[in-house]
């Protein structure tokens, strides 16, 4: 982690991308439920929505509720599917210049999102919640998927020297150089969740931790399936830490991106724990 670099540039506007795929049950109260929270903290933002080839109402749905959220703004994936593949197209249509992923069913918590714009607004470049640090929480959480996610993301912390504890979480919050930065995504499911918060550690990428909270779904059903995943994050991770051994920083972040006034010495930038 980093200390905060008050001279990275204020920031002007959030854009939260949600993908979607059959989500005609939930989506309308979670993009109802964070347009008010960004509203009431006077937030400029836009709800970028992706339907992901949904074969229910989930495009209906969102058409219907722009009546209601103007800074709603569905777009329908029309190529290949999948959830890394979705939020990809996703980061295509965003205006704003911090981006947070958030998902559809509602088990990320809106009031979360305010707190990681203020983060990135203190100087940081990304910022990662965690589920299991002090103040974060879970909820209603499936046992044999709760231990199969510590047992990855210690996997992760021990391969990568990070002290990260919830790097499989979707959830989080980015500049959006950062994303333009960790360009080309290879992942097209699931396996974008790590392949993006590592690649942005690995090139050199200002990061913090918060506590965050997460509740199981209440409509509809999951769409990770761990028995599909297992070699598609194994694959990520491994072609992650191939880069962060044996490319010698060709994919660093190069200091003439950052602001002129920021810090580039040693000495000068608080260096990860």
């Amino acid at each position: 982690m980093f200390a905060p670099d008050p001279n990275l540039p204020p920031l002007k506007r959030l854009s939260v991308v949600i993908p979607a795929r059959d989500e005609a049950g939930c989506i309308r109260s979670t993009v109802e439920h964070l347009y008010v929270e960004l509203r009431l903290h006077q937030i400029p933002h836009e709800i970028i929505v992706v339907d992901d080839g949904s074969t229910d109402a989930t495009w209906e749905v969102l058409q219907a509720a722009c009546a209601d959220i103007p800074t709603l703004r569905p777009v329908q994936n029309t190529g290949e599917h999948g959830f890394g593949r979705a939020i990809t197209f996703g980061f295509e249509h965003v205006t704003g210049d911090a981006v947070v992923i958030m998902m559809a069913d509602e088990s990320d918590d809106c009031r979360d999102v305010v707190r990681y714009w203020r983060e990135l607004n203190r100087g940081y470049e990304c910022v990662f919640g965690s589920r299991f640090v002090k103040g974060g929480g879970t909820i209603d959480y499936p046992p044999i998927k709760w231990v199969l996610n510590r047992l990855a993301n210690t996997f992760l912390r021990l391969l990568f020297g990070i002290r990260l504890n919830d790097t499989t979480n979707a959830f989080k919050a980015y500049r959006r150089e950062v994303i333009e930065g960790c360009r080309p995504f290879l992942s097209p499911h699931f396996n974008l969740t790590v392949e993006l918060p590592l690649k942005a550690i690995v090139r050199g990428y200002t990061w913090t931790v918060i506590p965050i909270t997460w509740r199981n779904r209440r409509t509809g059903l999951a769409k990770l399936k761990i028995k599909e995943m297992g070699s598609r994050y194994f694959f990520i991770c491994c072609y992650v830490w191939l880069e962060k051994y044996f490319s010698r920083g060709d994919y660093r972040r190069k200091p003439q991106t950052l602001p002129q006034a920021m810090p580039t010495t040693e000495t000068e930038r608080a260096l990860p724990h």
